[in-house]
């Protein structure tokens, strides 16, 4: 294969083109001086039916962006026509039947890629486009927009009262923003971390300072609120301010009811508005008198710290000491015991008596008795007294105490006293005497009633 370069085009032959073009070269050496070689060279024939190849391809891409190129071509031989390339981009795709050149390089493929050479050919002949070489750069960044700066500061204020202004601000850059100002009241201090400007002015400030310029810059970009004015006045002679007083009770039991309302005084004679800091969560509170109440559930046990209760005046302003309320867990409910044990009991019958009691607390109860009569028995698990007396026992068991408990609490009965009596004597049985006649004539009246004693009435 012979392989000629010419202008903007290779041009590629086969031995026996190269042989034809030889011959030509050869009896060309007769022709006359200053003849036109590539006449001779058209005129031979020889190239005529080889394929051309033209166009030009784009020598750069923005990485994330399509890339695409083909080449275009004239096949004067009517034959197949084969594209190769030399030096394909890693990131390009490459058609041997169409010679296109195409893909979307990523940012990692930044840089140039040198010596592309895409070729075509017909089988005798081939051609190529000069080499080029395709620089991939990489995507120019938009600059994030400046930062903002808002906000509308107060522009007068009472001295001996507290100033404060702080900007409201926006970074789109994500960069650490510095604030900075013009013209700062000498009574006042700046923050350059959040654009504050705050201080109380003195009766000595009082007049105007104009031509205040707060300004934030995030490193590149710079922008300020409108320059403003900060009048500092004297303050109006007032009446004095609100006085409030009271000691608000510091504990409650929880499911009992807790309310305090402090007192106050007035003297400007204005409306009062209450407030509070760090209200409990089961309480409620009256703006209108100060009043803070409620009743704490079981959920609620805990210390409720700094609550503050504040008045003000519209003008001024006063507060009782921060305090803290703790919600304490009622104690347990003690058992109970009842019943109407029986005082009196005869020598020879039966006594019991067993009370009856409640265990809110569901512990075990333990009975316990004293001055336990010594004839009767006693249950410590039940509290029944049971017994039966004899002869010997009658007389009168004064003090008889039950009492119960349930580990933690006791309950007792009151005092008894159980009188054993002796029993009654005996009656003697009823009497019946008489002689009732035996005999009555017919027609006579009969009758006869017996006589009796009754010894137990």
């Amino acid at each position: 294969m012979l392989k000629l370069r010419a202008g903007s085009g290779v041009v590629r032959f086969s031995i026996l083109t190269s042989i034809a073009l030889a011959s030509l070269a050869l009896g060309a050496c007769g022709a006359p001086q200053g003849g036109d070689p590539s006449a001779a060279t058209q005129s031979s024939g020889s190239t005529s039916t080889a394929p051309t190849i033209s166009g030009t391809p784009s020598t750069s891409v923005v990485a994330g962006q399509s890339y695409a190129f083909s080449p275009s071509t004239t096949n004067p031989g009517g034959m197949t026509l084969t594209f190769s390339i030399i030096n394909q981009p890693s990131w390009a795709t490459f058609s041997t039947s169409t010679g296109h050149l195409s893909g979307t390089p990523a940012s990692g493929d930044v840089g140039t890629y040198p010596n592309i050479e895409i070729s075509v050919s017909d089988g005798p002949a081939s051609v190529a486009l000069p080499a080029f070489s395709l620089a991939v750069t990489a995507p120019a960044t938009t600059p994030a927009p400046p930062p903002t700066i808002a906000g509308s500061p107060a522009t007068s204020i009472v001295a001996g009262q507290s100033y404060s202004f702080t900007p409201t601000t926006t970074d789109p850059s994500g960069g650490a923003l510095t604030f900075s100002i013009a013209n700062q009241p000498s009574w006042a201090a700046f923050s350059a971390g959040t654009g504050q400007l705050s201080g109380t002015p003195a009766s000595a400030n009082v007049g105007t300072y104009p031509n205040i310029v707060i300004s934030v810059s995030d490193g590149t970009s710079k922008v300020a609120l409108p320059a403003f004015v900060i009048t500092v006045t004297a303050p109006v002679p007032s009446a004095g301010p609100p006085t409030i007083a009271g000691s608000p009770a510091t504990s409650v039991v929880a499911g009992q009811h807790y309310s305090f309302t402090p007192t106050t005084t007035d003297p400007s004679g204005k409306t009062l508005t209450f407030s509070i800091s760090n209200q409990p969560s089961w309480a409620t509170f009256s703006s209108s008198t100060g009043q803070l109440s409620g009743t704490p559930a079981a959920a609620n046990v805990g210390t409720y710290s700094n609550i503050m209760i504040s008045v003000n005046d519209g003008t001024s302003s006063a507060a009782l000491p921060a305090f803290a309320i703790a919600v304490t867990a009622p104690p347990p409910m003690p058992p109970t015991i009842s019943g109407s044990p029986t005082t009196s009991v005869v020598a020879g019958k039966s006594y019991s008596f067993t009370p009856t009691t409640t265990d809110p607390s569901g512990k075990t109860l333990t009975f316990s008795a004293s001055n336990q009569p010594s004839w009767a028995a006693f249950s410590t698990s039940t509290g029944q007294l049971s017994g039966t007396p004899a002869a010997a026992n009658v007389g009168t068991y004064s003090n008889i105490l039950i009492s119960l408990s349930d580990g933690t609490s006791s309950a007792a009965l009151p005092a008894f006293a159980i009188a054993v009596t002796a029993p009654a004597p005996t009656a003697a049985p009823p009497t019946i005497a008489g002689s009732p006649a035996t005999s009555v004539v017919a027609g006579q009246s009969y009758s006869f009633t017996p006589s009796t004693t009754d010894p137990s009435g």
